[in-house]
């Protein structure tokens, strides 16, 4: 992964949505606008906090977040979220 020129500001994070189920667990194949929009991705870049609560995710760790969570924007030809860490629901 390229380095990206990118610092989220105060709680806000990065993150790089991880791709859409395609196959269903039965392998019945999932057409395009069926899909789900995902809600599980990497930490790609951390802000550094505010004074009063530090960051407690760090890059490189997979999160999952609220479906309608952050705000989606398109760096260098890839699509990421930016969200606040209180819109991250859990670590996995």
């Amino acid at each position: 992964m390229a380095k990206l020129n990118i610092k989220p500001l105060a709680d806000r994070v990065l993150i790089e949505p991880l791709e859409a189920e395609t196959k269903t667990a039965s392998g019945i194949i999932i057409p395009d606008n069926a899909k789900e929009k995902p809600q599980k991705g990497t930490v790609v870049a951390v802000g550094p906090g505010t004074k009063d609560e530090k960051v407690t995710v760090k890059e490189g760790d997979t999160v999952l977040y609220g479906k309608y969570a952050g705000t989606e924007l398109k760096l260098e030809g890839n699509d990421y979220l930016i969200m606040r860490e209180s819109d991250i629901l859990a670590i996995v």
